[in-house]
């Protein structure tokens, strides 16, 4: 059934790795997905993604408050050396503390310019720079969120089970993709449309914040990629996996007694065609619609 379509998928549906380096000198890579949108290089993906660049900027100003008391110590005249160096030694550190980040989106050397988030619906675009339109056509079809049918399958799109590594050069300060870790394999899971999760306005007023939930969960390296029909129409971007749990009553072989069991279902959900419609158009971002 989605044969065809994971081949248009593939074409518009792209991995991005961040790398992190951390205080204590360990290197951290993660694998996600973003969706190319149009020929002038405008990308879609989950807002969560970005959240590196928050964490280290928390970093850098904690680790800027950590050296500053160390020089702090090192100017009271009235401390010995030796004194000096227990009550720096007696400072804490965070070991996990990020010092550098990194993102590679699909091919070396190309950055995302011009970034809009919508935090509350976990939405981010961006522009690709430098950007060859004629590697990524053709780009997908957004599907049209006035025909909407619960049950229709859908399929999702990533790199999940990937293992990727990276070194740091120290000279450079640039992060280097250890041999064998590209290319990356993406992965397709299928599910059905289940319902539209609503998560009221957006901070700002401006928009509607629903999610489009699907019966498969997404796997760890599909957040950002797409959610898509057979014909490879794009219906959202994924975001999250939610877990629900819930009650079955048991009975066990060769006994009376029927006790409860709690079981869980984990269902993805995915950013709903009619937020990242509107959005796109509200900063112009072109985009091709379906007629159906």
């Amino acid at each position: 059934m989605f044969a065809n379509a994971c081949k248009l998928a593939t074409v518009y549906t792209y991995p991005v790795i961040t790398a992190r380096r951390h205080f204590d000198r360990t290197i951290e890579c993660g694998c996600a997905a973003f969706v190319v949108l149009n020929e002038q290089g405008w990308i879609a993906t989950a807002a969560h993604l970005l959240a590196a660049d928050d964490a280290l900027q928390r970093s850098c100003r904690e680790i800027s408050a950590y050296h500053g008391k160390i020089l702090g110590i090192q100017q009271e005249p009235e401390l010995t050396d030796e004194e000096k160096r227990r009550k720096i030694s007696r400072l804490k550190t965070n070991p996990k503390w990020i010092t550098d980040v990194s993102f590679w989106w699909g091919r070396d050397g190309s950055r995302l310019r011009e970034v809009r988030l919508l935090p509350e619906a976990d939405l981010a675009v961006g522009r690709l720079e430098p950007f060859d339109p004629e590697r990524f056509r053709p780009f997908p079809v957004v599907k049209d969120p006035t025909y909407l049918d619960v049950g229709t399958p859908l399929c999702k799109l990533g790199y999940p089970f990937q293992r990727v590594d990276a070194s740091y050069d120290e000279t450079g300060g640039e992060f280097r993709l250890s041999p064998g870790s590209l290319p990356l394999a993406g992965f397709p899971m299928e599910g059905i449309y289940t319902r539209t999760l609503s998560a009221g306005k957006s901070s700002d007023g401006r928009y509607e914040i629903k999610f489009l939930e699907t019966s498969s969960p997404g796997l760890i390296g599909q957040s950002g990629g797409p959610v898509f029909d057979s014909r490879g129409t794009l219906w959202g971007v994924q975001s999250r996996t939610d877990m629900h749990s819930f009650r079955v009553r048991t009975r066990t072989p060769g006994k009376e007694r029927i006790g409860d069991e709690v079981l869980s279902l984990n269902l993805g959900v995915a950013i709903h065609p009619e937020l990242l419609v509107s959005y796109l158009t509200d900063y112009g971002i072109p985009f091709r619609m379906s007629d159906y």
